[in-house]
């Protein structure tokens, strides 16, 4: 199963009013297992933008002056998010965005729909917190993910916050392979611990004591005369 995390950055609130997407991340989960494989682009919007959102995300025209157009990605996009499930938190606000990207286009790229199917992970939030804050922050607070490295908002950063999000919400296993004695990794942890090409670090190997082991071995053989020989962890050392 390939689904997509996505965000945007925006030079404001509403594409009705001629704002434009400046930044999309996108990551991708296999299997609900974080690969290596990242979408991320900054775009050229060819306006000015808000005040306001500078002060949230950071980015000003002068870095994006020399960034692509839309029109210049939008074929490599729409590829990377083809045919998947794409997770988003508060999707209209982002899929309105990038919907309005594409009818400046023309018809023939269609709707982000038509690509692909959207999850909003602010609906399922709100379902399994009713009456309680639900925005990236709170959900971070409430699952215990590391968002410490988001003093700005950012599509790619939030976008790998978003999945630690989904997967923690949704009760998958966030890292099958976390070091011994490390806090619960954050986004860039995750990344490299499991890759899209199924490689895993070496397991390590744990003995017990030699007074532990024998106490395990007449627990066995008791439990072994009990069932009439029907122990079966025990026919399984003596071979």
């Amino acid at each position: 199963m390939r689904q997509i995390v996505l965000d945007t950055e925006t030079t404001g609130l509403d594409p009705r009013e001629g704002h434009r997407i400046i930044e999309i991340g996108c990551v991708e989960l296999i299997d609900r297992r974080l690969t290596d494989r990242r979408f991320h682009t900054y775009l050229n919007p060819e306006r000015q933008i808000d005040e306001a959102a500078v002060k949230v995300h950071g980015i000003d025209n002068q870095f994006l002056a020399d960034k692509p157009l839309f029109r210049d990605i939008v074929d490599d996009f729409l590829a990377f998010i083809d045919d998947t499930e794409v997770i988003i938190h508060n999707a209209p606000f982002d899929v309105g965005f990038l919907n309005a990207e594409l009818t400046l286009l023309g018809a023939r790229f269609g709707r982000l729909e038509d690509h692909c199917s959207i999850l909003d992970t602010l609906v399922l939030a709100k379902r399994k917190h009713p009456g309680q804050r639900n925005s990236l922050d709170a959900l971070c607070k409430r699952y215990q993910i590391d968002n410490s490295r988001r003093d700005l908002h950012g599509a790619l950063l939030d976008a790998e916050i978003l999945a630690s999000v989904f997967l923690a919400m949704t009760g998958g296993q966030i890292s099958l392979y976390q070091e011994e004695g490390t806090a619960l990794p954050g986004p860039a942890a995750q990344s490299s611990a499991i890759t899209s090409n199924g490689q895993r670090p070496k397991l390590k190997r744990m003995s017990c004591p030699a007074e532990e082991q024998r106490r395990h071995e007449d627990r066995l053989r008791a439990i072994d005369q009990a069932s009439g020989g029907n122990c079966l962890w025990l026919q399984q050392i003596s071979h």
